[in-house]
């Protein structure tokens, strides 16, 4: 990593870059109000040959030694990434609360939920038009009916839809409504999806795998980076464990941890790690007060009557309450919701 001089220039950064890029390395550029930063992506031997410290307008080159480059922290020289999503900011101090079913169902459920969570505080709306599921017999979502439910849910409530994609033959149509791209757990590895959804250049909601290591997850996450999309969302939706008193053990620690390797905002998701209603609001308030910049819950408005997921799901009515629960866990890690 390069870290050039606050009183570089514009022909001295420029230089930089075309010297990186001359060893067949790759040049990654983030500038703040206070420095400006250029990765050298390449091997050992490429970036052993860049022979830029002491050139003009450098202040510095640091090697980064974590094996995910541009995930880690030193690219930020320290700072966390701010994302402002359709008017809704997460990451640093912004709060972000993302809420709405498991999956699109009908459009009266679609649209009734989007008001609800909106006038309660949500700052984007989460719905699945496709659903991976573990029988191939399981309901799979609405598909590209679901997606059309999601855009009139958008138009009516202003929220931002945060939707899964599962295929690359998906990607145009969901490109058409999502604001935010989620990649559930089951594909968190799946390189050449992320790879594309990294090119796409739409912010990315990226979820942990079931048994994956907290290195494993930055390193999915670089090959969205490494596309040039930068505005990705980690989430910590629980691991799976010896313990079957619940679904999933949500990996609290994963949180404080996360926030010193990597500058991306970390997100919660309690509703598929408890796997039941009763434990959804005390692991939202303790993801809250441990730093998450944000949680992913579901809301539905009968959850008794749900196609899928229904007994982790919250009432409707109940929501309100909830929110004003989270928001005062929020605050004692110095974070605020500001709804959209």
């Amino acid at each position: 990593m390069i870290v050039m001089k606050s009183t570089a220039t514009e022909e001295q950064i420029r230089h930089v870059i075309e010297r990186v890029e001359s060893v067949g390395a790759r040049a990654h550029l983030s500038q703040g109000e206070e420095v400006t930063l250029i990765g050298a992506i390449g091997d050992r031997e490429h970036v052993a040959r860049l022979g830029l410290e002491g050139a003009p307008g450098v202040e510095n080159v640091v090697p980064i030694l974590k094996p995910y480059k541009l995930a880690s922290t030193q690219l930020r020289h320290g700072e966390h990434t701010v994302l402002e999503i359709a008017g809704s900011k997460i990451g640093g101090s912004n709060f972000a609360l993302i809420a709405g079913p498991c999956t699109v169902e009908t459009h009266a459920q679609t649209l009734a939920t989007a008001v609800a969570v909106r006038d309660a505080g949500a700052t984007m709306l989460r719905g699945g038009a496709y659903k991976p599921r573990t029988s191939p017999y399981a309901f799979q979502g609405l598909g590209l009916e679901g997606l059309r439910m999601l855009a009139d849910a958008k138009a009516q409530s202003g929220l931002p839809i945060v939707t899964e994609l599962m295929d690359t033959r998906d990607l145009d149509a969901i490109l058409e409504v999502a604001d935010v791209i989620q990649i559930g757990a089951r594909n968190m590895q799946n390189y050449p999806l992320l790879a594309e959804v990294g090119r796409a250049g739409r912010p990315v909601l990226l979820k942990r795998g079931l048994s994956s290591t907290l290195e494993e997850l930055l390193m999915a996450a670089e090959y969205v980076l490494k596309e040039g999309n930068e505005a990705v969302i980690l989430c910590e939706r629980g691991i799976r464990t010896f313990e079957t008193a619940y679904r999933f053990t949500l990996d609290l620690t994963a949180i404080p941890v996360l926030k010193e390797l990597t500058h991306l905002p970390v997100v919660v998701d309690p509703s598929h790690a408890a796997g039941r209603r009763s434990l959804v609001t005390p692991l939202s308030l303790a993801a809250a007060a441990a730093g998450a910049d944000g949680i992913i819950v579901e809301v539905h408005p009968n959850p008794e009557e749900a196609i899928c997921d229904g007994p982790q799901a919250l009432y409707l009515e109940d929501f309100p309450g909830y929110v004003e629960q989270v928001k005062r866990a929020a605050a004692v890690a110095g974070k605020v919701l500001a709804a959209v």
